[in-house]
């Protein structure tokens, strides 16, 4: 069992910064690809960024390309997301969650934290 504890959320203008954490304890995540996701009011879950096992391969949803950045420290045992230049649509609660490989070579998002919340002002 892996449990995940996510952090860093709150209040920012449009434009600003936050920087997500998200804190394994139970297992180590050296062995999990590790990934974000974010769901606004009234809509269902999506895809933010994930990040491998050694931290060598990131994605990221087009739509934050190149103002997130996805992280991990295999050491602390925590996943980082750093998020530059915010807009109001960035806005949600953001989840951390833990995946294997399966043999279909699909991820499995089996752990799941229970959000920090990103609000954006205009």
């Amino acid at each position: 069992q892996v449990q995940l504890v996510e952090s860093g959320g709150g209040l920012v203008q449009a434009g600003g910064s936050l920087r997500l954490s998200c804190a394994a304890s139970g297992r180590s995540i050296s062995s999990y690809v590790m990934g974000w996701f974010r769901q606004a009011p009234g809509k269902e879950r999506e895809f933010v960024a994930r990040i491998t096992w050694d931290g060598g391969s990131t994605s990221y949803a087009d739509s934050v390309k190149g103002r997130f950045t996805i992280s991990r420290d295999n050491a602390k045992n925590t996943v980082y997301l750093q998020m530059n230049s915010l807009k109001p649509e960035n806005a949600g609660d953001y989840y951390c969650a833990a995946a294997t490989l399966s043999s279909r070579g699909s991820y499995e998002y089996a752990y799941w934290g229970r959000g920090t919340q990103v609000t954006v002002s205009s």
